[in-house]
């Protein structure tokens, strides 16, 4: 009898953890199934998560021209991706950088000069190299202006010494820009009363005689400058020939370039230089999404009223860019078959 017993429940607990087992590997097997199946719907999971709902698109002053394409820029980006973004107003090119880095922001305007001297950690950015950073493609050319009025008398660079000359915002790459064309004429901060202001209070200042001139890096017609010139005759300092080639031959990211004549009320066509103007956007943003942020710019630049959108095209996306440009960005320039010239 005891036999017939221990017999019994060795049958029922066998029985038991067979019955267990499978349970068990059953529910380890849906579980991997859960996991795989998580991992590839993770993917897409992730990327769903990765798709952020806002973006900030960080640009310049409200006088400068990175403001109004940032506006226009951020509709595009929102009706297109769904991703409801904002032009934010900033003090331009070094600062969107820095704020990029801090990851206060995800997509920004700045000069490609400022963007190299990030990734590199030189001159504003000596020891603090901005990594995260990676180039959606470059936009049109940045015109260095030096503008003034004709009451001013100043005709030249070189007259530009012991006057009040606003060198633009503090961080601003404007400022780096008139560091080095006032170096290739042998003029340093120290010959000048420089002032740090922004787009709008310079041209404020030439209006009401508080300042003698100032450097406006952006693209023309650049509305502060475009406002000087309905109360005042507008004045853009010209760069000698021998200086363009100067500062070409020392500063490789600048052209040669010219203001029209009928700009501002010219008489004439200045010849000056330019860098160029490019968007930048953070590493945090998946592929997916760079992707579909620089189709909806690139495919849909008929929605940009501003005339520097004439000169805009995706043909020239990749040229001047000077760093790393973004997998997702890079994945649509190589499907539309775009390459640096």
């Amino acid at each position: 009898m005891k036999k017939k017993s221990f017999l019994l429940m060795t049958v029922l607990l066998l029985t038991l953890s067979m019955f267990l087992a499978a349970c068990g590997g059953g529910a380890k097997e849906e579980e991997g199934e859960k996991t795989d199946g998580g991992n590839a719907g993770g993917d897409s999971g992730t990327e769903t998560a990765e798709k952020p709902e806002y973006i900030s698109i960080l640009t310049g002053g409200t006088g400068g021209t990175y403001f109004p394409l940032g506006g226009s820029f951020a509709n595009i980006v929102t009706d297109e991706t769904g991703i409801k973004a904002n032009a934010e107003t900033s003090g331009a090119s070094a600062e969107n950088m820095t704020t990029l880095k801090a990851g206060d922001a995800e997509v920004a305007f700045t000069q490609t000069d400022i963007a190299s001297y990030a990734k590199e950690g030189k001159l504003m950015f000596e020891g603090d190299k901005i990594e995260n950073i990676s180039a959606i493609g470059t936009l049109y050319p940045e015109t260095i202006q030096i503008v003034t009025t004709a009451k001013s008398g100043i005709k030249s660079v070189e007259d530009l010494k012991g006057k009040k000359v606003s060198v633009g915002a503090p961080g601003s790459g404007t400022a780096a820009n008139a560091e080095q064309i006032l170096e290739i004429h042998g003029i340093t901060f120290d010959d000048i009363k420089k002032q740090d202001l922004s787009f709008d209070e310079s041209t404020a200042g030439i209006q009401d005689g508080t300042i003698d001139a100032a450097f406006v890096t952006a693209g023309t017609p650049t509305g502060a400058v475009e406002g000087l010139s309905a109360t005042e005759d507008v004045v853009i300092v010209p760069i000698a020939q021998d200086k363009v080639d100067a500062i070409i031959a020392k500063y490789p990211y600048y052209a040669k370039e010219e203001i029209p004549a009928g700009t501002y009320k010219l008489a004439e066509p200045v010849v000056t230089v330019a860098v160029q103007a490019m968007l930048v956007v953070s590493n945090d943003l998946s592929d997916e999404v760079v992707y579909d942020i620089t189709k909806a710019i690139f495919e849909n630049l008929d929605k940009v009223t501003h005339a520097k959108a004439k000169l805009i095209n995706v043909e020239n996306a990749l040229n001047g860019v000077g760093i790393d440009v973004h997998p997702g960005a890079q994945k649509y320039f190589d499907e539309k078959g775009v390459k640096a010239q």
